[in-house]
């Protein structure tokens, strides 16, 4: 595992994406938070699969098959080892976050058929009527809205945790909704509208005291401060591979394996069961069982790739870094007139979202893209945080292993001179 940064020379070397101009100017991707670049090392791990092994896994006896299956689960034990899963824990893969967060809430929400299959009558969902759910006000859409539509469904009731006015939860705040009908409990480990990094540590294990399942939406921190899965009070963690220099379109829902055995499955058709009748079935166990259909093998592949790569530049140095950027901002930012950043005082994160007096967010974004600085405008699928915190959508920068010092003071400085424009 590495311990320092690769110098600049490397890093473009690594990522040639960022190499290019825009707008005549060399690019600034700060955009991190919603999408980070990939490295060679990547692309070369899933050009390698679609050109020597590609092949639909599990079901094929042909040497292609086997290799293909062979990867698949190399890649699913590698970041299972990657979250700190242990023998108790399960992964499996995802189009990403949002369909992991999905496949729990509704996986709970609805009735699922008993072990082996047979005619008899469907186990009850874990949720049932007035039973209560609690989330946060930090979080993501995909983590609020699946849980509202699990609410109706079952009559439970959803409850959240709403932040103090400067974006910040308490364990004093969560014991005040956790009661004996708590069944579960989603928090962010990082906040994507604000930059805020709650105790979800502490407000995880509350919750598991009170005899809740608990779910932790990890993507906004598996590329650096990467939750440890087996020490912490979690049955569920979601997290997508796009925001760990890895592909899109794959993700994983790791968690206790007999939490996994809940859920009912999202998808019903290949590979998740043993056998079929024509009135009946029985599933496979987890985590096939959630995985129907042919899966995204060369995505996994690539995922298991960018964890090698993260591990490989050092989990420290990296978090080190993006913490040291995200200050640096945060300072420069703040000093502009009428500049207001997000959960300043927070640590352990790479996010700084802020608002401007009178100035629109759009209009910061694009004059700062006239300076090669992209950013990302706007709700940040969060608008009820945002609109608690500041009543707008808000610019936010958001910081990688690649990026630097002097890139952050071409931020400050673009902004500074969009504030100048268009006031």
């Amino acid at each position: 595992m590495g311990d320092r940064l690769p110098s600049g020379d490397a890093m473009t070397s690594a990522f040639p994406v960022l190499a290019q101009q825009v707008n005549g100017h060399a690019l600034a991707y700060l955009d991190n938070g919603a999408t980070t670049q990939m490295p060679v090392q990547v692309m070369e791990a899933m050009q390698r699969f679609d050109t020597h092994s590609r092949a639909n896994i599990h079901r094929g006896v042909h040497t292609l098959s086997q290799r293909a299956t062979d990867a698949y689960e190399a890649a699913r034990a590698r970041l299972l080892a990657y979250v700190g899963g242990s023998t108790q824990h399960e992964l499996a893969f995802t189009s990403g976050t949002t369909e992991s967060l999905n496949l729990v809430a509704q996986g709970l929400s609805l009735p699922a058929m008993p072990s082996g299959g047979g005619e008899g009558a469907l186990l009850p969902a874990w949720i049932k009527p007035g039973d209560e759910i609690v989330t946060t006000g930090l979080e993501h859409h995909a983590n609020l809205v699946p849980w509202q539509l699990a609410a109706r469904r079952t009559g439970a009731r959803l409850r959240v945790l709403l932040p103090d006015l400067e974006g910040r939860v308490t364990a004093q705040a969560l014991a005040a909704l956790l009661s004996p009908r708590t069944r579960v409990f989603a928090i962010t480990a990082c906040a994507n509208g604000s930059g805020e990094r709650p105790p979800y540590e502490e407000l995880l294990a509350m919750a598991r005291q009170a005899g809740a399942l608990t779910v932790l939406d990890a993507a906004q921190a598996v590329s650096h401060e990467v939750p440890v899965l087996s020490a912490l009070a979690c049955d569920f963690m979601a997290f997508s591979g796009h925001k760990m220099y890895g592909p899109m379109g794959i993700g994983a829902l790791a968690g206790r394996r007999e939490a996994l055995e809940l859920l009912a499955p999202l998808r019903m058709g290949g590979d998740m069961v043993e056998w079929v009748s024509e009135t009946d079935a029985g599933f496979a166990a987890v985590p096939q069982r959630l995985e129907g259909g042919t899966p995204n093998v060369c995505g996994a592949v690539g995922l298991a790739a960018a964890a090698d790569f993260i591990d490989g530049v050092g989990r420290a140095a990296i978090s080190a870094h993006v913490e040291a950027l995200r200050e640096h901002a945060v300072a420069g930012l703040s000093a502009l007139p009428g500049v207001r950043v997000l959960a300043r005082a927070t640590r352990r994160t790479a996010i700084a979202s802020f608002v401007a007096e009178d100035v629109h967010p759009h209009d910061i974004g694009t004059l700062l893209d006239e300076r090669g600085v992209a950013v990302r405008t706007g709700w940040h699928c969060a608008q009820p945080l945002l609109e608690r915190l500041c009543q707008s959508p808000t610019t936010r920068a958001s910081f990688a292993l690649y990026n630097t010092h002097a890139e952050v003071e071409r931020l400050v400085q673009g902004v500074a001179a969009a504030l100048d424009m268009l006031r």
